[in-house]
This record gives C-alpha cells, sequence and structure tokens, in this order.
C-alpha cells in the first residue's frame, strides 16, 4: 500500500463510482467482489455483462446493519435465522421470500432476495457511506473460482469495473465464500450452502 492511502478517500471514491452508475471491485467480508448501487438497474446490467453471468442468477446485496436490511425486506429475521447469522463461525447470506426497494434484476423468479449483513470493515463502510445496499458479487468470470485475495482477480475484471477500491489489496490470507440459508414461505431455514 503507497503512503498516500486514504481509507476514507477510498470509500468516498468507491461511492461517487457508485452514485454515477458505475461498478467497483472491493474487499467484502468473505472474498473480493464487484458490485453496485443496489437500486441501479443498469450498474446491475453492468455487474451481470462484466461477470459473463446469466441475468437469471441473482446476485446478492450487503447492508451494513438490520435497520438497513428492514429497508429491503419486508418483516422480522426469524429466529432460527438470527442464530444462524450470529453464530460468529463466518458470514453468512441468507434468501429471504420477499425482496423491495432494489432494482428488479436483484431479485429471483420467486422474488426472493439474498442479503448479507455485514458488520464491519470496508463493506460496512461502503454500505454505510452510500446510505444504502451495496450488490456483492464475486470478482471472478461466472464459473470460474471466486476471487479470495486481489492477486486472484482477473485482469478482465479489474479492467472492465469503473473503481478498483485500494483497501485490502495486501492482506494474502484467502477469504471464504459466504455461508447462504434460505428462509421458506413458511419460516422453515434451509441450508443451500454451507
Amino acid at each position: 500500500m503507497n503512503s498516500d492511502y486514504d481509507y476514507k478517500k477510498d470509500i468516498n471514491s468507491a461511492v461517487e463510482a457508485m452514485r454515477a452508475g458505475g461498478v467497483i471491485a472491493y474487499p467484502t467480508d468473505t472474498v473480493w467482489g464487484i458490485g453496485c448501487d443496489a437500486s441501479c438497474s443498469e450498474a446491475v446490467r453492468k455487474v451481470f455483462a462484466i461477470k459473463h453471468r446469466a441475468d437469471s442468477k441473482a446476485l446478492i446485496t450487503l447492508v451494513a446493519d438490520e435497520e438497513m436490511l428492514g429497508r429491503y425486506v419486508p418483516g422480522v429475521i426469524p429466529d432460527a435465522c438470527r442464530s444462524i447469522i450470529n453464530a460468529g463461525c463466518r458470514p453468512v447470506t441468507v434468501v429471504y421470500p420477499h425482496g423491495r426497494n432494489v432494482a428488479p434484476e436483484l431479485l429471483a423468479a420467486d422474488g426472493s432476495i439474498g442479503v448479507r449483513i455485514t458488520r464491519s470493515g470496508f463493506p460496512a463502510d461502503l454500505c454505510q457511506a452510500l446510505g444504502g445496499a451495496v450488490v456483492s458479487t464475486s470478482a471472478n468470470i461466472s464459473g470460474h473460482p471466486a476471487a479470495r485475495t486481489f492477486a486472484e482477480i482477473d485482469p478482465a475484471i479489474l479492467e472492465a469495473v469503473d473503481y478498483v477500491a485500494l483497501s485490502g489489496r495486501d492482506n494474502d490470507v484467502p477469504a471464504m465464500p459466504s455461508r447462504v440459508v434460505k428462509i421458506a414461505d413458511d419460516g422453515e431455514i434451509i441450508i443451500l450452502r454451507d
């Protein structure tokens, strides 16, 4: 990291790019990701294009806390799901039965939405600075392995995005994708990825 690195400026530059409809590469609470403002359809479509991913495969969003989650998911988090989220082993993405206030491209065909509360670090600060949800999908071409470190990101991804975060580039400890659970309409919790 160069001596001119400024964390707050990095966050502000990423937010500025997203507010202009751009896509960013950034360190999430799991792997390196690409994302955008979750309310911007044009930017969401650009994420799909960069990844060469079928738009029938929904993307997830990150929020900073439960209050922010409430803007995008109606109702309350079931206690069983809350226990999994707070277990602390690793971050958990939850697929909720119904989503709202996001670009329609982020909703699955059944109206469900995948959201992860990211409680600290760059992604949480990014959500807070943007004032809303940020799309998060691994910084890789669809079908290729997720970028667990900055060094693993395909150069084509870095060239295609509008801003690449400076934060987290020197972390060479490989990260793991989140656990994924789904809340069924009847409230049952289904493990999709452990």
